[in-house]
């Protein structure tokens, strides 16, 4: 065994010179060392016995083995190679079951080697410890020391508060991760996009619906009440001039705009308006005239858009453009004679027996027709009157506004 091995090193007496490196395996010389750590302790005997100690080589060193850095050797047996003694008490014996800690590996200072100090007493013997070596308990003291950081870790997370502290994601578990919560907003993104699609899908129904069909159905309405009035007409039924609310009881044409509607007693919107039917003034404070009468104002409102929208474009009619009433004994023929784009809905005296703002300034026989403005809208009120011209009964047939 060369010096410099990691398992015993040779005591320095005190004052002695240092002992020099042992290369090739012989024995140091006398000069300049006549003093060597070899002769101190006895005479070394080349056939493997000490004459001091009593220390056996092959009982000794074949006990078990070493270990160094993290690794195991195990001794084979005895060494051809003369080696340092261990320095010990004298009669020092240690136990069979016994191993020695290592000595570090002596370290280099300003380019010499020097061996560490020996320690005065003897070296205490460590009894042979069942379990994992040193580097199996290095490894585990590492990992322990690698698993104490992790709280650290999760104190920020809730580890404080009781909540075990959670392993790091791996990259894989990371990565699926956050292919999860992408997903999840995806699924989010795509149910609001849904609703999104479906609001503005019942809008669009919505739009179509107070547009076209209820137009649709106001139209259908219309014609089964005109069906209606006129086959009261036809049976011939005396009946009075006093009508329920909702009840048809004439026919209004406005030939320039291509219109015939009903007109049904009140301005009710579900009973009247809504299904397409004019609606006559007559009831409490807004009772007016009826077109038999010898004087007075026949007012009527129709819906402008929606419901029929029979009154959409009479802000198109002009003065002497004819609005003809249809009775069970008679024609009413009028004549338009004016305008009023738009009034406030509160503003009542345009229905008056004689309206003011339609330039008529004394008793007579008058109609007023009246819807909503802006379009679209019920925000205020349009106003159209005409004169009564002809008065034609029906026995004699339609009057010439019609015929032509």
């Amino acid at each position: 065994m060369t010096t410099g091995s990691p398992w015993f090193r040779a005591s320095e007496p005190s004052g002695a010179e240092p002992i020099p490196e042992n290369h090739g395996g012989q024995a140091p010389g006398r000069s300049p060392y006549e003093q060597s750590a070899y002769e101190q302790q006895g005479a070394y005997d080349q056939q493997g016995q000490y004459e001091q100690g009593g220390y056996d080589r092959q009982s000794s060193y074949d006990q078990g083995g070493y270990e160094q850095d993290g690794y195991g050797y195990e001794q084979q047996g005895p060494y051809p190679y003369p080696y340092e003694a261990q320095t010990q008490a004298p009669g020092y014996e240690p136990p069979r079951e016994a191993v020695h800690e290592p000595i570090r590996e002596p370290y280099e200072a300003e380019g010499t080697r020097e061996a560490p100090e020996v320690a005065e007493e003897a070296p205490r013997p460590v009894e042979a410890l069942p379990g994992p070596g040193r580097a199996e308990r290095r490894r585990a003291a590492a990992k322990q020391g690698r698993g104490k950081s992790r709280p650290a870790a999760g104190a920020a997370t809730g580890a404080s508060a009781g909540t075990p502290a959670e392993r790091p994601l791996s990259r894989v578990e990371a990565r699926r991760a956050a292919r999860e919560a992408k997903a999840a907003k995806d699924s989010v993104g795509v149910v609001v996009g849904e609703l999104f699609i479906t609001l503005g899908v019942v809008m669009l129904l919505f739009v179509a619906y107070q547009l076209w069909w209820t137009n649709v159905l106001a139209g259908q309405e219309a014609d089964q009440a005109k069906d209606r009035i006129e086959d009261t007409w036809a049976k011939g039924e005396n009946k009075p001039d006093v009508f329920a609310p909702g009840e048809g009881f004439a026919i209004m044409y406005i030939p320039k705009l291509d219109v015939v509607v009903p007109v049904a007693e009140g301005i009710s919107k579900p009973k009247v308006l809504d299904k397409g039917m004019a609606g006559h003034y007559g009831e409490g404070k807004l009772k007016t005239a009826m077109p038999a009468d010898k004087q007075g104002n026949f007012a009527v409102a129709a819906h402008r858009n929606t419901h029929g929208e029979p009154f959409r474009y009479i802000n198109k009619l002009k003065p002497g453009d004819p609005i003809v009433v249809e009775t069970k004994d008679a024609y009413y023929t009028y004549e338009m004679a004016s305008i009023l784009p738009q009034t406030s809905p509160s503003n009542v005296s345009v229905i008056d027996p004689i309206p003011k703002g339609s330039g008529f300034t004394k008793p007579g026989r008058y109609i007023t027709l009246t819807t909503c403005t802006p379009e679209w809208t019920s925000t205020y009120r349009m106003i159209v009157w005409g004169k009564l011209v002809e008065e034609r009964p029906r026995s004699k047939g339609k009057p010439a506004a019609l015929v032509g």
